[in-house]
């Protein structure tokens, strides 16, 4: 049977939101709301991969694990990876969920939908897409687009991600959702290898995983989970999380 752990990488070093995972929601920080979540998911434990220990101190408080890692580590998946490595040495947990620390308000049931992709032997690494709904989203660079043909299925290859509108032609669009299940040796090999040279190109790490011959596996959702980017984000997400 799998066996997945749910990491949660955080810093404080957001340029837009500094101190972005202590922002207060409703009486807790922002990553313990994203704590609840994963817990609530109940797929394997959960723990916060941190680069400082106010991060770490506060998700103790709140009864949760906390890992601190390198501040200085260029990334989430560079962060999930050293906490594993703290966590769980001998390998008993062979998938392992990256949920990012600004989504407090990501539904559980949708991890659960990730980690069943990986169910299909033929996926390395699997994610999540929502429909686009509106030609502003479509046309935005900040709104990630998978190229991911359904038809009747739950899931699909994601064949390539683009900050523009893919694939052309008549047919849905879809919104990546930024959130990953990585079978552990597909994590290992990410990791260690360099940025490729679309990942640099488009700003988008996961292509990367692509350029190495990896496979994404993609789950529908009905709708992108709201993040928190800016100070206007935290405020929609304190009157979201208080409805």
């Amino acid at each position: 049977m799998p066996a997945p752990i749910v990491l949660i990488p955080a810093r404080l070093g957001s340029t837009r939101l500094p101190g972005k995972p202590l922002a207060d929601i409703g009486g807790l920080p922002m990553i313990v709301h994203v704590l609840r979540r994963a817990e609530a998911a109940a797929i394997g434990p959960v723990a916060v991969a941190c680069a400082e220990s106010a991060i770490a101190d506060a998700v103790r408080a709140a009864g949760g694990t906390a890992v601190l890692t390198d501040p200085d580590l260029p990334s989430g998946s560079d962060r999930i990876h050293a906490a594993l490595a703290t966590l769980d040495p001998a390998g008993v947990h062979d998938i392992v969920v990256n949920l990012q620390g600004d989504l407090p308000g990501f539904p559980p049931r949708a991890l659960r939908d990730l980690v069943a992709v990986l169910d299909d032997p033929g996926f390395d690494i699997a994610t999540l897409v929502a429909p686009v709904t509106t030609a502003k989203e479509a046309a935005a660079p900040s709104v990630v687009k998978a190229a991911c043909g359904f038809g009747d299925a739950a899931t699909a290859p994601a064949l390539y991600f683009s900050r523009h509108p893919i694939p052309s032609g008549p047919g849905p669009l879809w919104h990546h959702v930024g959130v990953y299940a990585y079978r552990r040796a597909a994590l290992e090999r990410f990791v260690a290898a360099p940025p490729s040279p679309l990942e640099l190109r488009e700003k988008l790490e996961q292509l990367r995983a692509l350029e190495l011959g990896l496979r994404i596996g993609a789950a529908r959702i009905d709708r992108a989970p709201f993040g928190v980017d800016t100070p206007e984000d935290l405020d929609r997400a304190r009157r979201n999380l208080a409805a």
